[in-house]
């Protein structure tokens, strides 16, 4: 029966194309080499102390773990691999991340994201520390925004006006004059409470008003972040608190809409404008309740016609109601915003505040926890068994070799054009643990050539010619290939998901490879085994080819040309030879 050969060379040129893709792929981002993880390159690594919000009693266990895991989605979230976010002791969270500024996974990972909204009762400007800060632009307002289609809901989209600003006295060398020393503020005369439940509920707190008392501790409130406050940041209490800038400060009402009310957070730059912004959606509860405060503030002057959009205790945009109530269930959160920071703020937002308040110990680089040495020692070893393979493979199958050699290589380029191109673009990071699970994939690849050749071997054995022995056994073995691929391939997955840190790597790259794998064999092993079976000194079975009688177990190759000497080939041999040439 004849067997369907197909065009090896063809396969063979498409693969090429595909590699050379690849590279110049990595040609065209300029990244040529993968990034590291942590054992290799180093990193940065953040140590926070956890304490209750309340500021008394110890660390719920239950509630560590819950930020352990919502720190670890923010840091995915960065597109980093190899991070690792883990407890220490009962108050502790370490976070080690490689391939990340020292400044942005600070503000990430230490940053509670609690928001909130609250009305705006009182502003006033005020003097910059002495650490600096600017002079806010002015109020934004809030207008009704359209969408692309007709239907599209209003947004409350954050717009600044230029306002007048303070001036200062200057010195004759133009220089501001210094600022005369201020004795601190007192502590409230009636401590304010520290815990929810003696203030005003949620659904009551549009009809909050200031109390003398309330007014008084806003004249008293500083936001000089040297000095300390005594007005913390409860839900149901008013809020003392000033801009990210320390220039305005704000007197507000107790929160109408809790965070937890978001549904999802995006950064973008809305059409039309320049500057970034962090656009959010509100769930049905929080929808209608935005309704209902954008309505009554929409009647009122200024600046009791703001809400402030309030990020871990600090006012981030304090926009205007001026265009009726906004019913869309959309908000947007506008200021200074960079593409990093709107992006790094919508992340926090999207995966939920912290449930414990959090203070960063320290901040360390790490250096590579795998010295040069180690470095060194692990090359040699692996180059060490990668010699031996090769050695063995041309010991063993003599010209075939050639196949296993080409195949490695091949696979070997296609990982590592993989790693690099996974690296610049969803954060991969090559650590110790994938390292070895590549190593491992040599004995993968390696192992399906194996399989393919004892497969020639029983065909040749069958008394089929060397040609049609390469394609029938190719159709017998790929099954078998496909079946151990896809067993490690699943091993791979379930590491993958059961694993922590590290481990990760390892299954990630098992997995790679292994896809890798069934690429080789498929479009280069078999097409050039193919290619191979058809010149004289691999299809007449010469003794260094591989591919001998002897080797493969038979006195002579059925349907080979010439005669072997010594030796006369039984006529039942030379019959079945000729009916499968």
């Amino acid at each position: 029966m004849p067997t369907r050969v197909g065009h090896p060379l063809r396969v063979l040129i498409v693969l090429a194309v595909i590699l050379a893709g690849l590279y110049g792929l990595m040609a065209f981002t300029k990244s040529w080499t993968p990034k590291l993880g942590l054992d290799l390159r180093g990193g940065t690594t953040v140590t926070l102390t956890a304490t209750n919000t309340t500021g008394r009693g110890g660390v719920d266990p239950t509630s560590l773990r819950q930020a352990q895991t919502i720190i670890q989605q923010r840091v995915d979230g960065l597109g980093v691999g190899e991070s690792e976010v883990s407890t220490s002791g009962d108050n502790q969270i370490i976070v080690s991340v490689p391939n990340v500024q020292q400044d942005q996974l600070v503000a990430t990972v230490g940053q509670t994201a609690l928001l909130r909204f609250r009305m705006v009762y009182a502003e006033e400007q005020v003097a910059a520390p002495s650490g600096g800060g600017q002079v806010p632009s002015g109020v934004p307002s809030t207008e009704a925004g359209s969408g692309s289609s007709a239907a599209a809901e209003p947004s409350s989209g954050a717009s600044s006006e230029p306002s007048s600003e303070p001036s200062a006295s200057k010195t004759g060398n133009g220089r501001p004059l210094p600022l005369l020393p201020t004795a601190p503020p007192e502590p409230p005369a009636t401590p304010l409470p520290t815990a929810e439940g003696k203030g005003t509920p949620q659904d009551k707190a549009v009809d909050w008003q200031p109390s003398a008392t309330d007014q008084a501790n806003f004249q008293s409130f500083s936001c000089d972040p040297n000095v300390r406050q005594y007005y913390p940041d409860v839900s149901d209490q008013p809020l003392f608190t000033c801009d990210e800038s320390n220039t305005t400060k704000y007197l507000l009402g107790p929160t109408v809409i809790e965070g937890k009310e978001v549904t999802s957070a995006t950064a973008g730059v809305p059409q039309g404008q320049v500057g970034w912004e962090v656009q959010l959606n509100f769930n049905g509860q929080g929808t209608d309740q935005f309704a209902k405060v954008t309505a009554l503030l929409n009647s009122k002057q200024s600046p009791e016609n703001q809400f402030a959009i309030v990020l871990d205790g600090k006012v981030v945009s304090a926009p205007q109601v001026t265009q009726g109530a906004i019913t869309g269930g959309q908000a947007s959160i506008s200021g200074n915003f960079t593409q990093q920071s709107a992006q790094s703020l919508a992340n926090v937002l999207k995966y939920g505040a912290l449930p414990l308040a959090f203070e960063v110990s320290s901040v360390d680089n790490v250096s590579a926890t795998l010295g040069a040495e180690q470095l060194r020692a692990g090359i040699v070893a692996g180059i060490i068994g990668l010699i031996l393979v090769v050695g063995f493979c041309f010991l063993y199958y003599r010209g075939l070799g050639i196949v296993v050699v080409s195949s490695l290589a091949v696979a070997a380029a296609l990982t590592y054009a993989c790693m690099v191109l996974l690296g610049s673009s969803v954060g991969f990071a090559l650590s110790l643990p994938g390292i070895a699970g590549a190593i491992v994939a040599i004995g993968v690849t390696a192992d399906s050539f194996v399989i393919y050749f004892e497969r020639i071997r029983d065909e040749v054995r069958e008394g089929r010619s060397l040609r049609t022995a390469v394609e029938t056994g190719w159709r017998r073995a790929r099954q078998t290939v496909l079946i151990a691929d896809a067993v490690s391939m699943l091993s791979a997955i379930i590491l993958f998901i059961l694993a922590i840190g590290a481990v990760k790597g390892f299954a990630f790259t098992l997995g790679l490879t292994t896809l890798i794998d069934v690429v080789v064999v498929f479009f280069f092993t078999k097409p050039l085994m193919s290619l191979l079976s058809r010149t004289s000194f691999f299809g007449n079975g010469h003794k260094l080819s591989g591919l001998d009688p002897a080797h493969l177990g038979v006195k002579r190759l059925p349907g080979a040309r010439g005669r072997v000497r010594g030796s006369a080939a039984p006529a039942a041999d030379v019959a079945t030879a000729g009916g499968d040439a």
